[in-house]
C-alpha cells in the first residue's frame, strides 16, 4: 500500500523501534496491540514495519484501547 502524504510524498515504512519512540511505549506493548487490538503492522521475513498514518488513524478511531477484544 502506498501512502502520500500532503505534499504527495510517498511515505516510508517505519520499523518497531521507530514506532515505539513515535508512541512512547514499550516494544510489548507494541506486539500486544498487534496480536489483541488489531494495531495495523506488516511482517516482513523477521522483521515488522509500520505506516505511522495507519498508526494513527488506527490511535485515532479508538481501536487502541478498545479492551473488548483482549483474550483472557
Amino acid at each position: 500500500m502506498r501512502t502520500n502524504d500532503s505534499t504527495g510524498n510517498i511515505e516510508k515504512w517505519s520499523s518497531l523501534n521507530e514506532v515505539t519512540d513515535y508512541l512512547g511505549v514499550s516494544r510489548e506493548a507494541v506486539f500486544q496491540w498487534i496480536e489483541n487490538r488489531g494495531m495495523p503492522a506488516h511482517k516482513l521475513g523477521r522483521l515488522w514495519k509500520f505506516k505511522l498514518s495507519e498508526v494513527d488513524e488506527w490511535i485515532k478511531s479508538g481501536k487502541a484501547g478498545d479492551r473488548t477484544e483482549e483474550q483472557s
